[in-house]
């Protein structure tokens, strides 16, 4: 069923329960229900139909989430975008993918052309849940039942300006998940309020927000990571999804605030450093992780420090890589991996062609029934605060710099992130201002991916093969003698 579906019954059975929460306002699911109905009407009047796809592109969580469930109500795909693009990352983004329809203003007109009158304002409680039910009936006669297959929901794995690629999945991979989430979590249906403190481009804090709201929780949404737009809600939310070091955070503020109703935080994105589910548990704040990938969906959870297990009807093979080490190549068989690439993209992700699937993550090689050991990824990947970072994407960015004779990026070490994106600039002579290289980061790369430390080298080392020796590079950053400078 379509999580849009859901909302609009809990706008007829419960119209003034507040369904979504933001800096800016409260709305009930009839509220909700109302614009994502207004916004789908507006959508199938400019053409969309099943399988269209979408992109949504707003700065405003609410108004987001409004418009991807209007797409999910047409039984189109909603493509997930960030608004913190810089216009030259969205141009080749939205060039690469070709979305039918690219939502960039609220409220959606009914034309290509913005619309500067909401009609949503002020109606009555029950003519927005009669509005909604309204619609509920409209859109399934118009466009019949769901099926699991519907490719239902398409994000970006790594965002990129050089190799855009986006992900899609089957609506039985996303929602068929929500029951066995909501019994790992202990989330209480139509009783919870939700945090998601991140924006919904991201598969980490989109699902978070649409099993909320499927369930018929209260769902706050900040849009961001933001102190201070989190703060005020913390002592009022039962579940939080967050990464690491954001748990780390909100800790600190509970032990400074005193303890609320938080009880569950449901953390992935990186492996979780020692200490802090004690840390949490002192709080009363019971600590669920996880390791997934948007490609792969839920994989493997630890709902009580005892080590990573499967999920639920998920199969993990780790399978010996060349060379004799210890570690193997993560490989899933489950009901919840991605269907495949959007517009022929073509990214780590990958099937054997039997079911089994792998986006290259290494984990070490135990006996059977062990606990999952990840060790990183086979491809150099930075995972760094719950974002996966391909060097390629950035060095591609920076290399068009002037100046600029050679770039390698890799992930160093950092306390509360786990690693953070780190570039190395062969420059020869001269020496390439930081304030350029920050200057291309900003116009073509995301927030995660935008390097946080800087080197410079008169030469990269390199293999026999001309390519910069990429372990060599790593190693001696982490041991010292490679000769780099800071740049400046």
């Amino acid at each position: 069923m379509p999580v849009a579906r859901d909302v609009l019954d809990h706008a007829a059975r419960r119209p003034g329960s507040v369904a979504v929460r933001t800096p800016a306002a409260d709305h009930t699911f009839a509220s909700l229900g109302a614009d994502v109905v207004t916004a789908a009407d507006a959508l199938w009047t400019r053409g969309v139909r099943p399988r269209s796809v979408v992109a949504i592109d707003l700065p405003d969580p609410a108004q987001y989430l409004a418009a991807l469930l209007a797409t999910d109500l047409i039984r189109a795909i909603p493509l997930v975008c960030d608004p913190s693009w810089g216009v030259e990352q969205r141009s080749a983004v939205l060039g690469a993918v070709a979305p039918d329809v690219h939502i960039d203003g609220w409220p959606i007109a009914a034309t290509s052309q913005p619309s500067d009158t909401d009609t949503r304002r002020g109606p009555e409680l029950d003519t927005l849940a009669r509005l909604a039910a309204q619609g509920l009936g409209r859109f399934t006669d118009r466009v019949g039942p769901a099926a699991p297959d519907d490719h239902a929901w398409a994000g970006f794995s790594s965002g990129s300006t050089g190799r855009p690629r986006a992900i899609v999945r089957t609506r039985a991979s996303w929602t068929a998940s929500f029951g066995a989430a909501a019994k790992l979590t202990g989330l209480n249906g139509g009783v919870d309020t939700v945090l998601v403190p991140g924006p919904l481009a991201s598969s980490l804090y989109c699902f978070a927000a649409l099993h909320g709201l499927a369930e018929g929780c209260t769902v706050v949404l900040t849009g961001r990571w933001s102190g201070r737009l989190i703060r005020p809600h913390l002592p009022h939310v039962d579940l939080v999804h967050v990464v690491p070091h954001q748990l780390g955070v909100l800790l600190d503020d509970l032990e400074v605030s005193g303890p609320g109703r938080l009880r569950t935080a449901v953390v992935g994105g990186a492996g979780l450093p020692a200490g802090l589910r004690e840390r949490a548990a002192r709080g009363g704040v019971d600590v669920v992780e996880y390791y997934g990938a948007v490609e792969l969906s839920f994989v493997a959870v630890d709902p009580d420090g005892s080590g990573l297990r499967p999920f639920d009807q998920v199969e993990i093979d780790i399978r010996p890589v060349p060379g004799g080490t210890d570690l193997g190549e993560v490989w899933v068989r489950s009901p919840w991996v991605a269907h495949d690439y959007l517009a022929g993209a073509r990214g780590p992700f990958r099937s054997d062609g039997t079911g089994w699937v792998s986006v290259g993550d290494l984990a070490e090689i135990g006996a059977p029934g062990a606990p999952l050991r990840l060790r990183g990824r086979g491809d150099g990947a930075v995972l760094t605060g719950g974002a996966t970072v391909v060097p390629e994407d950035v060095e591609v960015v920076l290399a068009g710099v002037p100046g600029v004779n050679g770039v390698v990026v890799v992930g160093t070490p950092h306390h509360r992130l786990g690693a953070v994106v780190t570039a190395v600039i062969e420059t020869g002579a001269e020496s390439v201002p930081r304030v350029a290289l920050e200057s291309a980061a900003r116009r073509g790369l995301m927030p995660a991916q935008r390097p946080r430390r800087w080197f410079e080298i008169d030469q990269l080392p390199r293999t026999g093969s001309g390519k910069p020796a990429r372990a060599a590079i790593t190693e001696g950053l982490l041991r010292g003698g490679l000769g780099v400078r800071p740049v400046r």
